[in-house]
C-alpha cells in the first residue's frame, strides 16, 4: 500500500471512509460495512487497517477432533498470521455468534499477534482481559466475556462474515469503535483526494455551524454551498 495513503487511512474514522468511498464511486448504496454495534478494545487508538487475514472459530462445545488436529491447525493459524503480508488484520469469524461465549481475544494472543505485526483484530466473537491487552492492537469485537470455553480455531483463510459484512482473504478493512469497512480496491487511486475533497465539503457546513451566531440564515446559505459542493 502507499505509505502516504496507509497513514492517511490511520488517521480517519472509519464513518469518514464509509463516506469518502461514496464520494469516489459518485453516488450513495456503498453497502461493504458492517452492522450493529461493536465493541473497541481501544477506542481512543488509532483505527486498524490492514489486508485481512481470515479465519473461524469455536467455543461452546468441546471438539470431537483428535487433540493434534486441532493443534496442528491452531499452529498453521499462527503461521499465516506471521507470515501474512502486512499491514495485516486478523478477521475472525466465531460460528457460535450470536451465543459465542468462548474468548478468542485475551492478553496472551493479543500480544501474540502484536508481536507478529498484526495491527489488530476483527471478529464477531468475544473478548477478554480489558485493562492487560497491549496498546497498539485493537480488537473490534462483538462482545466481552470472561472465559476462553473450549476456543480452537476450526478452519483458514475463508471468506468470513462478520456483523454482516463478508471478507474474504486480501480484503483491504478499516475498522474502529463504530465497525468495520472493506475498501473496494477500485476506489484506491482516488481514495486519498476522496477523503480531502469530503471533509472540505464538510467544512462549508461546519464552520459555520461551530462560529459565533449561526442562526437559520447562515445554515440555509451553508447547506445550500454544501449540497452545491455535493452534487
Amino acid at each position: 500500500m502507499d505509505p502516504e495513503l496507509l497513514a492517511l487511512l490511520r488517521r480517519v474514522d472509519t464513518p469518514t471512509v464509509c463516506n469518502a468511498i461514496e464520494v469516489a464511486q459518485g453516488r450513495r448504496g456503498f453497502q461493504g460495512f458492517t452492522r450493529g454495534t461493536m465493541i473497541c478494545t481501544a477506542p481512543t487508538e488509532p483505527p486498524v487497517v490492514g489486508y485481512a487475514v481470515t479465519a473461524r472459530i469455536a467455543a461452546r462445545a468441546p471438539s470431537t477432533e483428535p487433540p493434534e488436529t486441532i493443534r496442528a491447525r491452531r499452529m498453521a493459524y499462527y503461521r499465516a498470521m506471521h507470515d501474512a503480508p502486512k499491514p495485516a488484520v486478523a478477521v475472525i469469524e466465531d460460528l457460535d455468534y450470536p451465543d459465542s461465549v468462548g474468548a478468542f481475544w485475551g492478553e496472551v494472543n493479543t500480544t501474540i499477534h502484536r508481536g507478529f505485526g498484526l495491527a489488530g483484530a476483527l471478529t464477531n466473537g468475544v473478548a477478554r482481559d480489558l485493562g492487560d491487552l497491549p496498546p497498539g492492537f485493537p480488537v473490534i469485537a462483538g462482545s466481552i466475556g470472561p472465559s476462553h470455553g473450549f476456543v480452537r480455531v476450526e478452519s483458514l483463510g475463508e471468506t468470513v462474515e462478520v456483523f454482516g459484512l463478508r471478507v474474504s482473504p486480501g480484503d483491504l478493512v478499516h475498522a474502529d469503535r463504530h465497525g468495520a469497512v472493506v475498501i473496494p480496491p477500485e476506489v484506491l487511486p482516488v481514495l486519498a483526494s476522496a477523503i480531502t475533497r469530503l471533509q472540505a465539503t464538510e467544512r462549508l457546513i461546519l464552520d459555520p455551524a461551530r462560529a459565533p451566531g449561526f442562526d437559520f440564515a447562515a445554515f440555509e446559505a451553508a447547506w445550500t454551498a454544501f449540497e452545491k459542493a455535493r452534487t
